[in-house]
């Protein structure tokens, strides 16, 4: 299963110990269908003192989470995400152009 949402994409967190944050998407792994959002599901790691970090101790940074687990954000309401594939003619070729379309309204996100 691919996953529709983007890189830069608002969406809110349905479910686990974030239920309700809203935030960017950071990453998106579409080999394991994951999703990295901008402060939220934090994780503790513990890090050396290396050359880059001369302290080391403990960081927090945002661990990947499930895109089942995320609803994108369309006009201030959650909705799900479809495609639509519109034919164009160009140059006497016909070319199929896939758009994503909120499901809750019908409208085109992407232009």
């Amino acid at each position: 299963m691919t996953t529709k949402l983007k890189k830069g994409d608002t969406v809110i967190i349905t479910t686990g110990k974030d239920k309700g944050k809203e935030g960017k998407i950071v990453e998106v792994d579409r080999k394991n269908n994951r999703v990295l959002v901008q402060g939220a599901n934090m994780a503790t790691k513990h890090a050396k003192p290396s050359a880059a970090n001369q302290q080391g101790g403990i960081m927090h940074q945002e661990a990947f989470l499930d895109a089942s687990n995320v609803m994108y954000i369309h006009k201030g309401k959650p909705t799900k995400l479809g495609i639509k594939v519109e034919q164009v003619e160009r140059n006497g070729k016909t070319k199929s152009l896939r758009k994503r379309v909120a499901k809750t309204t019908g409208e085109v996100i992407d232009k």
